[in-house]
C-alpha cells in the first residue's frame, strides 16, 4: 500500500484515536488532577500524532522526518509515564491502565519499526538517487506484522 498521508499509516490512526480516548478520560479526573497530570496527559498524547503529521509533511527532509518521528516517540513515553502515575495515584482504575498501557506499549514499539525503517531507506524525493534518475515519487514504507 502506497502512502499518500499521514492519515494512511496505521500507528498515526491508533494514536489520534487513543489521543481522543485520553482525552476523554481526563475530564474524569478529580479537579485537582483535571489541572495538573489531566493536562499533562491529554499534551503529550495529542502530540504524538501531531508530530506523526509535521514529520510527514516534512518526509522531503530526512533529517526532519526522522526528528519529528522522535518527538512522536519520546511523547509516547511520557503518556505511558503520566498513565502510570494516574494509576499510582488510584486515579485510573487497574482496568484502564492495563488497556492503556497496552496500546502504548505495542504502539510506541510500531512507532520505533517505522523510525527505524525510515532512518534506514528513506531516499528523500526529487533527488538523485544511486542510478542519477530524479525520484519524483515519496517513499513506500512496509510496517510488517506487529
Amino acid at each position: 500500500m502506497t502512502v499518500q498521508s499521514y492519515r494512511d499509516l496505521e500507528v498515526y490512526q491508533i494514536l489520534f484515536a487513543g489521543a481522543v480516548k485520553i482525552h476523554e478520560m481526563t475530564l474524569r479526573l478529580p479537579k485537582y488532577e483535571l489541572y495538573e497530570v489531566g493536562s499533562q496527559i491529554r499534551r503529550s498524547a495529542k502530540s504524538i500524532p501531531a508530530n506523526i503529521a509535521e514529520g510527514f509533511g516534512r518526509r522531503r527532509y530526512k533529517n526532519e522526518y526522522i526528528h519529528f518521528l522522535t518527538i512522536a516517540l519520546a511523547s509516547c513515553d511520557e503518556t505511558q509515564v503520566h498513565l502510570d502515575m494516574l494509576h499510582a495515584t488510584g486515579n485510573l482504575d487497574a482496568g484502564a491502565h492495563q488497556s492503556f498501557s497496552a496500546t502504548y506499549d505495542t504502539q510506541g514499539k510500531k512507532l520505533n519499526r517505522f523510525l527505524q525503517q525510515v532512518i534506514a531507506q528513506h531516499v528523500e524525493p526529487y533527488r538523485e538517487d544511486a542510478d542519477n534518475r530524479l525520484r519524483e515519487d515519496g517513499p513506500t514504507y512496509d510496517l510488517g506484522a506487529e
